[in-house]
């Protein structure tokens, strides 16, 4: 297996290729297209022996501002600030409790 980590996207193609591999970009349904993208992980990691016509999984960093690479789970909305609170007694005595008879 070679490294393909720190290489762009056509370069980490082009390395597999002449290997008899094929890479494949989970979080990146755009991966025949992409060019200069750089790969920051891959799996299996290097120097592990796979058979030919293996697949690579390759993960990359989209930039700054960008999010980088991984899969996302979805969030549900955040509730909003506020909403009903309680305040707390300062700290004493219970209060005393009256009892009345009929």
């Amino acid at each position: 297996m070679p490294r393909l980590v720190g290489l762009m996207a056509v370069d980490a193609r082009a390395s597999a290729r002449a290997l008899g591999l094929s890479v494949d970009a989970p979080d990146r349904p755009d991966f025949p297209s992409a060019v200069v993208d750089h790969v920051v992980r891959q799996y299996p990691q290097p120097g592990t022996e796979v058979p030919r016509h293996s697949v690579v999984h390759v993960w990359f960093d989209l930039g700054p501002g960008e999010g980088g690479g991984g899969v996302r789970e979805r969030r549900g909305p955040v509730p909003p600030p506020g909403g009903p609170r309680r305040e707390l007694r300062e700290p004493g005595p219970p209060p005393a409790v009256v009892l009345s008879s009929p």
